[in-house]
């Protein structure tokens, strides 16, 4: 594989028997492929969109994720949070995301529209004016995160501590106000 792709399509490539390290990948689509378990290092991937890829388990090593696209794609168990975090730019829609981690990354902005984020890793993560549209947050972990502005009016399935989050204008519907006053072990009637 060359140093630098540009403007590429790969369908359905095993990028498990390849070496994928110190590639970079610019304005490429990648459609059913697999990443699956792979230790990408210092890979770079820019403008990028990766349509029903399998990314289980994959650890992300310096990698450049800037402005990629994942749909419907599996990440369980992804680990970003060993990106570069320069111009760190992410989407995701229709993702299982389940067990994956964010520690300590900022995702300002970033939308998971349609996901599964059971036991996702949101800790210390900036997730300020993103948005969780018709996300499944059950298991979700955010301690000490950032959340101003950020949109969970039709997330499902979330608890989050107010005392433990930075909450400013964070948008909730009236029935996902539950999700904050859980733990609390009151009862709502």
């Amino acid at each position: 594989m060359k140093n630098l792709n540009e403007d590429q399509e790969f369908i359905a490539v095993d990028f498990r028997t390849q070496t994928i390290d110190r590639i970079r990948f610019e304005n490429c689509t990648f459609k059913d492929c697999n990443f699956q378990k792979l230790f990408l290092f210092e890979t770079n991937f820019t403008d990028c969109e990766f349509i029903n890829c399998d990314f289980s388990l994959v650890k992300f090593n310096q990698t450049a994720l800037k402005e990629v696209k994942f749909i419907q794609c599996h990440l369980l168990g992804a680990n970003f949070s060993d990106c570069k975090s320069f111009l760190l730019s992410l989407n995701f829609k229709e993702c299982q995301l389940s067990m994956a981690s964010f520690y300590q990354l900022k995702l300002k902005g970033t939308h998971f529209k349609q996901c599964k984020l059971k036991e996702v890793d949101f800790t210390e993560t900036d997730l300020s004016q993103a948005n969780f549209d018709e996300s499944d947050l059950e298991g979700a972990i955010f301690e000490n995160s950032n959340l101003e502005k950020t949109d969970f009016r039709n997330a499902f399935n979330f608890q989050i501590k107010p005392e433990l989050n930075h909450l400013k204008k964070t948008k909730f519907s009236s029935d996902g106000v539950i999700g904050l006053i859980q733990h609390l072990d009151i009862i709502v009637e």
